[in-house]
């Protein structure tokens, strides 16, 4: 018998749900309270003993740290670059990508206040650049990419990725980023309705080449991650973090231990994530058993 509480980033939620229901299948006297706001929330909230688990989808800060944050590495993933598939060089974008000076030029800079100045082809209109208004592991993730932190990225904030993903629906000139399992379908593994991925040029030819066109589908996205053939960041680990004090829960411990379990890890790749290897797991597994 016992309860868990689980809150944090918005990347971790889905699965996070998933585990908890299997968990629950074999320990139905367990119950969860599980909710999203991001991932500030998430490591905020356990380190004030609000929740047992918080959600992180970035680096945790040192002060995070020395207040007593225990990370478990359970994931990973990416964040992706996204614009509305009804943008009207949105064929061009996908055949030429952006290079990460270019997103530097429409996200922090703002040296790219319309979509000609980044190429001559592209509509002469304004770009509506959406960003996180939470504290979110996917923004901290970007700006990362971008060699900022959160608080430097321009642009509108929307709340979550459910609202960033509808902002960039909503207007076809809009660009912003979304953690995976926002921006693919999991039925169709291809980018949900009205939703098209930005890729990036990383060897800066102006174009995508062969080796960096691995966005299609769900599956090949998440090989690429895999494979690191896309950068990190924006891909990322994923982390459960609980509280050093919490460290001998035997209920935390236990529920930590599933998800680690190659049957649960399984459940990732077709949910839009990364698993970890079997050294990564065994890492982790390591951590949990060492004071």
């Amino acid at each position: 018998m016992g309860n868990i509480s689980i809150s944090g980033a918005f990347a971790l939620y889905p699965i996070a749900i998933l585990w908890s229901e299997d968990f629950k299948a074999l320990h139905p006297e367990v119950r969860f309270n599980i909710s999203a706001g991001g991932a500030g929330k998430g490591i905020t909230d356990v380190l004030t003993n609000m929740v047992d688990i918080g959600l992180v989808s970035r680096d945790l800060h040192q002060q995070e740290l020395d207040k007593g944050a225990f990370p478990v590495f359970v994931a990973k993933d990416a964040v992706i670059g996204t614009i509305n598939n009804a943008h009207p060089n949105f064929e061009l974008i996908a055949q030429r990508g952006l290079t990460r000076q270019e997103l530097i030029d429409v996200f922090v800079t703002q040296k790219y206040q319309n979509w000609n100045d980044i190429d001559a082809r592209f509509v002469a209109q304004p770009i509506d650049v959406y960003t996180r208004s939470d504290a979110a592991g996917a923004a901290e993730t970007w700006a990362k990419f971008l060699g900022v932190n959160q608080e430097d990225l321009k642009g509108i904030g929307i709340f979550g990725d459910p609202g960033i993903a509808q902002a960039i629906r909503d207007r076809p000139l809009s660009i912003g980023f979304n953690n995976i399992n926002y921006l693919f379908d999991l039925k169709t593994k291809r980018t949900s309705a009205g939703l098209a991925v930005i890729p990036i040029d990383k060897n800066e030819n102006g174009k995508i080449d062969p080796d960096e066109d691995f966005y299609s589908t769900l599956p090949k996205l998440t090989e690429a991650v895999a494979a690191d053939k896309y950068p990190s960041p924006p891909a990322r680990d994923l982390m459960f973090v609980i509280h050093n004090e919490q460290r001998d829960n035997v209920l935390l411990k236990a529920f930590i231990q599933f998800v680690l379990e190659k049957e649960q890890q399984g459940y990732l790749l077709e949910n839009g994530y990364v698993p970890l290897n079997e050294q990564a797991i065994a890492k982790e597994n390591q951590k949990l058993l060492t004071k």
